[in-house]
């Protein structure tokens, strides 16, 4: 099936040092502090290790803004850090999550440019999914008046990445073409929207077979994802493509700069075939990292061909380039008030639910964005789910190889 795009495995490497366990049990123990429900991740594994429990309410540092979370992004890098698939993994146990929408609640001191009922979203350095997030002011932004909370929280990694790999980097012009592969998924789809907003650029996409029909009408030439999709662009395009977005890695690498043209540009983002079953797997890391074809500079020079990598959380949380991505947010908001761009949701989930969203996104059946909509009720058929909510943060855990057995839960999109 098609792979949702994620960032590549180095961006996780510290940024939860500041928020780790220790400083958690201080804030619990602390008397007077209010409390919130959050998703934990206990440790790394299977759908098992998560929990929504009781922690902590945040309140904002200085440069800080405090918000009340409505909805919450949930992406292929999430069931990454889950297996514990990542360089340098953060301690356990964690609130999992990147991206969110909401309420401003709160400013700490020295926090200008909003006011308390402000609707925004954000990026937040882990703890995401959680009733309330505390997070730097650069990295929140104000959502227009029409934009939903599942579509603001869909925003953040999704469009700010496609449209960073799209003009940033391989500046993508009229009459240019591109291949994005898990054109489904919702980078894929963010990608599409975005080559709409240039004239005549042909957009090629894998996707497996059963996300044809909802997505062939956003995409010029479909492929299904087990096909020799090689051949058939160079049956249709023979010189190849302008740009290749690859979430995949693997023998995906090889062939995609194969199918450069002349100063055409690949660009990876993620490396989603590492994932294959619920746990982590070294031989499909192994696989994967293998079937890598070496890249040879003096061959690039030779046929004129860029390669790149792209970590959007890395360029945000190592590297200080929020400013860079603040005026992107500023164009994505622009794009969407000119109705030239609409996140796509797939569908909508409890807190309660993530086991079942996550396992959703591990089988890559979504088409657009997954959603933890914090105030959703959990269906009657989640209630007796094992994520309950516990104020000791304890559970039985259940054996992962029940988890193939359970039901799922109706979509709502």
């Amino acid at each position: 099936m098609a792979k949702e795009g994620v960032e590549i495995t180095e961006e996780t490497e510290h940024m939860i040092e500041k928020n780790g366990g220790k400083e958690q049990e201080k804030l619990l123990s602390a008397p007077g502090n209010k409390e919130m429900r959050a998703v934990v991740l206990t440790g790394f594994g299977g759908l098992n290790k998560l929990r929504v429990t009781k922690r902590a309410m945040p309140e904002p540092q200085e440069g800080e803004v405090k918000i009340r979370v409505k909805a919450c992004g949930l992406n292929f890098l999430d069931l990454m850090v889950r297996q514990g698939n990542i360089d340098s993994p953060p301690k356990t146990p964690l609130v999992p999550g990147f991206e969110c929408s909401g309420i401003v609640e709160a400013m700490g001191d020295n926090t200008k440019g909003f006011e308390i009922g402000d609707r925004v979203m954000a990026f937040v350095n882990y703890n995401a999914w959680a009733e309330v997030v505390c997070t730097p002011l650069e990295f929140v932004y104000k959502i227009p008046d029409d934009m939903t909370f599942p579509e603001a929280a869909a925003v953040p990694l999704n469009f700010v990445a496609a449209y960073m790999m799209l003009f940033e980097i391989a500046n993508l012009r009229e009459g240019m073409s591109v291949l994005v592969h898990s054109v489904g998924g919702a980078v894929g789809q963010a990608v599409v929207q975005l080559c709409s907003t240039i004239p005549n650029v042909t957009v090629f996409g894998t996707a497996s077979l059963s996300k044809h029909e909802a997505i062939k009408d956003s995409v010029t030439h479909l492929f299904d994802r087990s096909a020799d999709y090689v051949q058939e662009v160079k049956k249709i395009s023979p010189d190849g493509v302008d740009i290749v977005l690859d979430c995949l890695c693997g023998e995906n690498t090889g062939k995609g700069l194969g199918l450069l043209k002349p100063l055409g540009t690949y660009i990876l983002y993620g490396s989603s075939n590492m994932v294959t079953g619920e746990t982590k797997s070294f031989f499909s890391f192994a696989k994967s990292w293998w079937q890598v074809e070496k890249v040879n500079p003096i061959k690039l020079y030779e046929e004129n061909k860029v390669i790149s990598g792209f970590s959007l959380l890395n360029l945000l949380f190592k590297q200080g380039r929020g400013g860079l991505v603040k005026t992107v947010m500023q164009k994505l908001i622009s794009l969407y008030n000119q109705k030239k761009i609409k996140p796509r949701v797939d569908s909508l989930w409890a807190l309660e639910e993530v086991k079942e969203a996550m396992q959703r996104i591990h089988d890559r059946g979504n088409v657009g964005k997954l959603i933890l909509d914090v105030e959703k009720s959990p269906t009657p058929l989640m209630a007796n789910d094992s994520t309950e909510t516990s104020e000791a943060g304890e559970e039985e855990e259940e054996h992962e190889d029940n988890n193939d057995n359970k039901e799922r839960m109706p979509f709502i999109q």
